[in-house]
């Protein structure tokens, strides 16, 4: 089995320890996400993983042979060739076999009479013909073909040249490149950055069935869900692996944060309690040795730490005007650009409190929309009405260039904010990823993305009724879509929105208007019940389990078939038997860590006996988690071999 394994590995920028130790495995059996704050070294440990950065101290061990791939974030350019051309460089190393294969078939034709010459070229062929069909070589046109599609492009961006596109296109094509080397460890940072939910989608199926193991970053919760085992998560330098899918990593994480902010919590209050003693006899002389004593305690504590990612943030939007109870209405909306018509003959009417996602593929005219709505875009036909006293916030990705890139972020920030919101700006500004000294920093040297950040969180807290948000999920991480999520929830207004990230709309949406080519069909339901008459139920999805290399290589379709009645049963009994598993495994870690620190204690070594009795439970502990964690991988096993039949 291929594998890549992490041994001791430390790294420090300056007087700040980024991996402190870190112990892992990943291997082409692995399914896992990377967990963690920004900036708490996540891309950082993928590199050096992936062989492009160096640790300080620690071994990195790959077995013979390995291929590992790896996709970082953004900065991939392509140029120079079409974009055909660039997705058969990921075959590019099959030529030499090629070649030496052709090679060997002349010299069979020379060799006169059978011998060991012969049987070692024969031996040879049989090798080379092997490596070429198991890469998929023979079949690279049909896989480069279904890869690319099933990433949106179409057909007949197959000539055109790399350089043409956009860079969330030009990520793409890197992701479809990576995919078409069927590497046996794949290391994914944000694959689904510039996808859109038809293309997430399709890579949810394809890394269900994919040969090879992976290690994922991402901030879309759903699509973490259906494609990981496991969690990795980095805090504080150190690495912890969670078992289950990225949902039960958050619940068991969340349950920790309370015991640790519980801990926390007691502790101010027993420094308060000390301290206060000391100011208190601090001047008596009778008291002078207690006093000494509680200082000397004090400086003992280890001081509890909360850090600012896991504190509390609570955002909510200024109060809403009053309006009407008709919001918008949209009638005979028609647009075109040029030949292409986009909209046509669309009707629409909104009442106040609605939650409206909008869906649709690429191309299917969900911004065109979205502007009209906004009254950005007039040049339609048709009409548009607005209730009374309507008042409309829009976003967009292009929003950003209203900044004042002479301002700091907080200035420009401040200058439109009503004025009971100032007072919590900073900790708004920390939930949209700008922490400490960044909030100072110009607004004219921040990326794309962090301009965005700023000019959504500026809309939000302009007093509206009609919010039109156009992708706001995009460039926020986990933590800043659950407090953007929140916000929406408790919106009095009204919500039209187009977002990729499926977890956000079914949070979210209270109807779904689909734009396709038939036209605009509204569904007046939540996003399950959207996809279950669209015939794309989510529990009819990534039903395809893990298939060879081969099999991957054809796209997942739109949806899956659902599993017979008795395969569910035998399902749903292997996740509960895996659930019981991870819930005793977590009785024995809190159990070793109570051993440990009871060993640990001076005072236990007076009693032999008792000694004894502890270091054999601890034993007995520690073979019963390897057994349990086998018995895990095994029934993982199990349910990916059900799901794929």
């Amino acid at each position: 089995m291929a594998f890549v394994q992490l041994t001791g590995i430390s790294l420090a920028f300056g007087d700040r320890d980024i991996l402190k130790d870190i112990n892992f495995n990943l291997s082409s059996k692995s399914r896992v996400a990377l967990a963690g704050p920004n900036g708490s070294g996540k891309s950082t440990l993928m590199k050096i993983m992936a062989g492009l950065q160096h640790a300080d101290s620690g071994d990195i061990v790959a077995q013979k042979d390995s291929r590992v791939s790896y996709l970082p974030q953004s900065g991939i350019v392509h140029q120079g060739s079409t974009l055909r051309e660039e997705a058969e460089q990921a075959f590019s190393d099959f030529h030499s076999v090629l070649a030496r294969k052709e090679e060997v078939e002349r010299l069979l034709g020379e060799v006169k009479h059978d011998g060991p010459e012969t049987d070692q070229l024969l031996h040879e062929h049989n090798s080379l013909e092997e490596h070429l069909l198991s890469g998929g070589f023979y079949s690279r046109e049909e896989r480069i073909e279904s890869v690319l599609e099933g990433l949106g492009f179409l057909r007949e961006d197959l000539d055109r040249d790399t350089a043409e596109f956009s860079g969330g296109w030009q990520m793409r094509i890197a992701l479809a490149k990576i995919l078409l080397l069927s590497p046996d460890v794949l290391l994914l940072d944000e694959p689904t950055n510039y996808l859109d939910i038809e293309a997430r989608t399709w890579l949810e199926g394809y890394l269900n069935r994919l040969g090879g193991g992976y290690l994922i970053v991402s901030h879309d919760r759903y699509f973490l869900d259906v494609t990981v085992g496991e969690v990795a998560e980095l805090w504080n330098g150190k690495l912890k692996i969670y078992r289950g899918n990225y949902t039960g990593y958050e619940k068991a994480r969340k349950e920790e944060v309370e015991q640790l902010v519980a801990r926390y919590e007691a502790q101010v209050a027993e420094i308060a309690k000390t301290q206060e003693f000391i100011n208190r006899f601090r001047y008596n002389a009778s008291k002078a040795a207690m006093v000494q004593s509680r200082i000397k305690q004090l400086e003992k504590i280890e001081v509890i730490e909360i850090p600012e990612s896991m504190k509390p943030i609570k955002f909510a939007f200024p109060a809403a005007p009053h309006s009407g109870k008709q919001i918008v209405m949209l009638d005979g909306i028609s647009k075109s650009y040029g030949e292409l018509r986009v909209l046509t003959d669309l009707s629409l009417n909104l009442t106040r409190g609605e939650k409206l996602a909008i869906a649709g593929r690429n191309g299917a005219g969900k911004s065109t929309l979205m502007r009209i709505i906004a009254g950005v875009d007039s040049e339609y036909a048709g009409t548009i009405r607005y209730g009374t006293g309507v008042s409309v916030g829009y976003f967009s990705q292009e929003m950003e260039s209203r900044l004042d890139e002479s301002l700091q972020i907080i200035q420009e920030v401040e200058r439109d904010a009503p004025t009971q919101s100032i007072p919590s700006l900073r900790n708004l500004l920390g939930a949209f990823l700008f922490r400490g000294d960044d909030i100072f920093k110009p607004v004219s040297v921040l990326s794309g993305g962090e301009k965005s950040r700023v000019a959504l969180l500026k809309l939000l807290l302009e007093p509206t009724n009609l919010l039109v948000l156009d992708e706001p999920t995009n460039h926020l991480d986990l933590r800043s879509k659950d407090v953007l999520l929140e916000a929406l929830q408790r919106f009095a207004g009204t919500l039209i929105f187009v977002s990729h990230d499926r977890y956000f709309i079914e949070a979210l949406a209270t109807s779904v208007l689909e734009l396709g080519p038939a036209g605009a069909r509204l569904f007046p339901g939540d996003y399950e019940y959207y996809l279950w008459e669209t015939g794309e139920r989510a529990d009819e999805h990534h039903e395809a389990g893990r298939k060879s290399p081969q099999a991957a290589a054809q796209p997942a379709p739109a949806v899956a078939h659902s599993l017979p009645k008795k395969a569910k049963s035998s399902q749903r009994s292997l996740e509960r038997e895996q659930e019981e598993l991870v819930e005793t495994l977590d009785r024995l870690e809190k159990r070793q860590a109570e051993l440990m620190e009871e060993l640990a204690k001076p005072s236990i070594y007076t009693n032999g006996e008792k000694v004894k009795v502890r270091k054999e439970e601890l034993d007995k502990n520690g073979r019963r988690q390897q057994e349990l964690s086998k018995r895990w991988e095994e029934l993982d096993e199990e349910l990916h071999d059900l799901t794929a039949t």
